[in-house]
């Protein structure tokens, strides 16, 4: 039976410019090639979810606008169930900007992620969390979670929860009010360690790839690592696959178009 995973988290729209190089502070790079991508932390983590074999309920909010349609397109693509809060907002908006080497700036406007407070789970397996929506919203599925509790501590700030799986990278482990638990820590092209309170359990590195795009890399790695720890995988296999799924998303453009199946991450395994 596969693992029913609750998402609460951010719906975006992604306005994606492809450049040679990233432009300096007050400089103008042209050139460029455009393109509209569903994205959002929690829409890619749900969305990933579900590719890697998981039922997945995604819970988030959206403006009554056009751009609503455009940000739930890879979602519903996905299989995803759809627990969704409409809002006069409109819907969240992130600018990113990505260089030929795959590396990426991004800015977001969050409009109806913004709107999310409390929240009603369905049954459930796990509930994972990111926190590009407000505390509000997070706390709320943490208090109400019936299973194991996951929180992508990004973007960093403090918040005060006690999860069962944490994923940070360096600059979020400095944010984190408590460490004990799972904590991953991901170290981008070094791969990741698992921490169990404190102690290291588990290290993997991903793939040699040919990075495009690491929008979503970080993403894919969440949903893979909590998707194979429910399947009762090892930590040590579950970092491993984890680290493998944003190498494969690293390798493809765009943040939900770029996330991989569970077969694509056992064939980069097999080489």
């Amino acid at each position: 039976m596969a693992a029913r995973i609750t998402v609460v988290g951010s719906v975006n729209l992604d306005l994606v410019a492809r450049v040679e190089r990233l432009p300096e502070s007050g400089e103008t790079v042209g050139g460029a090639t455009f393109a509209r991508v569903p994205g959002g932390k929690g829409a890619n983590q749900a969305v990933a979810c579900a590719r890697l074999g998981a039922d997945v309920t995604m819970i988030a909010a959206v403006g009554r606008d056009a751009m609503a349609d455009e940000a739930l397109a890879g979602l519903r693509d996905a299989g995803v169930t759809l627990q969704l809060e409409e809002s006069d907002v409109p819907t969240g908006v992130a600018l990113i900007q990505v260089d030929g080497e795959g590396e990426t700036t991004i800015a977001v406007a969050p409009g109806a992620n913004g709107t999310l407070t409390r929240v009603e789970l369905p049954p459930h397996d796990a509930v994972l969390c990111q926190l590009e929506v407000p505390d509000e919203a997070v706390l709320s599925a943490w208090e109400r979670c019936a299973g194991m509790f996951c929180l992508n501590a990004a973007p960093a700030h403090p918040i005060a929860v006690d999860a069962d799986l944490t994923v940070v990278n360096r600059h979020e482990l400095e944010a984190l009010v408590r460490r004990d638990g799972l904590v991953a820590l991901t170290l981008g092209a070094e791969g990741a360690v698992l921490l169990d309170d404190g102690d290291e359990i588990a290290r993997a590195e991903p793939p040699p790839v040919d990075a495009v795009d690491g929008t979503a890399a970080g993403d894919a790695f969440t949903a893979c690592l909590l998707v194979s720890l429910l399947e009762g995988r090892s930590e040590s296999e579950s970092l491993t696959r984890a680290c493998a799924a944003g190498a494969v998303a690293a390798t493809r453009f765009g943040a939900q178009p770029s996330l991989p199946t569970s077969a694509e991450v056992d064939a980069i395994l097999r080489g």
